[in-house]
């Protein structure tokens, strides 16, 4: 599924020194080196010449987050998962290599951690979210060991594998939380990876395999929703809705949940916890913030409805749809289109229709791909065929092509979604 042509980048070999962009003014301030930043900043750079955009970026490495699920069922290699950071970033823009710490929008800058401001004529935000795990008592001290495990984590996504491959029997509880999540099918992807698994080695009726969802339905789509409920069903997986974890002691291998006013206390053998997640605190306390913490920006244009130069897009933008590298990839034809027309003072000429895609890992080799908008609730599938029906097809593109498509063609902007690709072979939307 490779639908644009791979572009080579030149790999810069030194980290670029911050001084050197000391006082600086850009047309364009990208404040986030991840999907989307990194998707905008490309194709910005590329229109508006060399040194005209900048991205405040402190990583050093960029990590293809959703390769972490199969990391974690021992069906891809970590290494597979990174570049550095120099790679992957665009050729034609200034590196600033910090983090962000404060916008003043009012005065059209951004104070990196280091104390520098930088200045700007349109900013795009795209910082992404911030996992909290502190915000479960216990699961700081306990990941990573005695059976505690999360694959929202370059290590412990690893260590996730190191688990699965060890199992002998027991509870194995898989948990979300209450609160949106980066890619929220991914805590149940891994469950299913886990009970395929054991399955196969006859593990399968020494084992317990428990979701506790803290949300009030296993998908938000129901078409989707439905397929995942059948295939608990049929596996013998237990599905606890509203049951919110919020304390791990992993010295006695107990969990904690509430659900309602009650808490109910369970022992596990196997853990996989996923954390909450929110807006980071320097976008929370800032000017661009909305009342949950996110960027204020208009949900189909994604213009910030304050502060006409300013977008936003992926995780930290206040948009209701899911946190995915699929809505990212729609979102960022719309902010490109967008912006260049802002800068033209032109009609803002493109919008966002709530777009998502979760490739619903079931098994070690099978797969139902979500295709939906969030806004309207109903599926946006690109293939003309029944995409809640798992499929070993549907497993290859994940595995094999998806990642491609990041690297080369999400991360360069010449991804922006499969939008022009549906039109073609599903005008429909059978």
């Amino acid at each position: 599924m490779a639908f644009a042509t791979t572009i080579s980048r030149s790999t810069r070999l030194v980290t670029p020194s911050i001084a050197a962009f000391r006082g600086k003014h850009y047309k364009v301030a990208v404040v986030g080196g991840g999907a989307g930043g990194l998707s905008v900043s490309s194709t910005l750079s590329e229109k508006l010449g060399k040194g005209n955009v900048a991205v405040i970026e402190p990583s050093t490495k960029h990590f293809y987050q959703p390769g972490w699920t199969l990391v974690g069922g021992g069906l891809m290699d970590f290494q597979d998962t990174q570049r550095s950071m120099a790679d992957v970033m665009p050729k034609n823009v200034d590196w600033i290599h910090d983090g962000a710490a404060s916008f003043n929008p009012q005065t059209n800058s951004v104070t990196t951690s280091k104390g520098d401001e930088i200045t700007y004529d349109y900013l795009v935000v795209a910082t992404g979210m911030f996992i909290d795990w502190n915000g479960i008592k216990g699961l700081a001290e306990a990941v990573g060991k005695n059976g505690v495990t999360s694959n929202y984590h370059p290590q412990h996504c690893q260590y996730t594998a190191e688990l699965l491959e060890s199992f002998k029997g027991g509870n194995a509880i898989f948990t979300q939380p209450n609160v949106p999540i980066k890619c929220a099918g991914a805590p149940q992807k891994i469950m299913y990876i886990f009970e395929d698994t054991i399955r196969r080695r006859g593990l399968r009726d020494q084992t317990n395999v428990t979701f506790m969802q803290g949300m009030p339905s296993i998908f938000a789509i129901k078409k989707y929703g439905d397929a995942l409920t059948e295939q608990c069903q049929e596996r013998d997986i237990n599905v606890n809705l509203t049951h919110v974890l919020k304390e791990v002691r992993g010295d006695a291998k107990e969990a904690v949940f509430q659900h309602g006013d009650d808490d109910l206390t369970v022992n596990y053998d196997f853990l996989h916890a996923v954390p909450p997640m929110r807006a980071p605190d320097f976008i929370a306390k800032s000017a661009l913030a909305a009342e949950s913490g996110y960027v204020d920006v208009d949900q189909y244009t994604l213009q910030h409805n304050k502060f006409p130069n300013v977008f936003a897009l992926g995780d930290c933008a206040n948009v209701p749809t899911s946190k995915t590298a699929a809505a990212v990839a729609d979102e960022s034809r719309v902010v490109k289109a967008n912006l260049l027309a802002a800068m033209q003072n032109k009609k803002l000429p493109d919008q966002y229709d709530g777009y998502a895609s979760c490739p619903l890992v079931v098994g070690v080799d099978k797969l139902i791909l979500a295709e939906f908008s969030a806004y309207t609730g109903q599926p946006l599938e690109t293939f003309p065929f029944n995409q809640a029906k798992p499929r070993t097809s549907m497993f290859r593109l994940k595995k094999d092509a998806m990642p491609e498509m990041y690297f080369d063609q999400l991360l360069t902007g010449h991804w922006e979604g499969p939008s022009r690709v549906r039109k073609i072979l599903n005008p429909m939307n059978w």
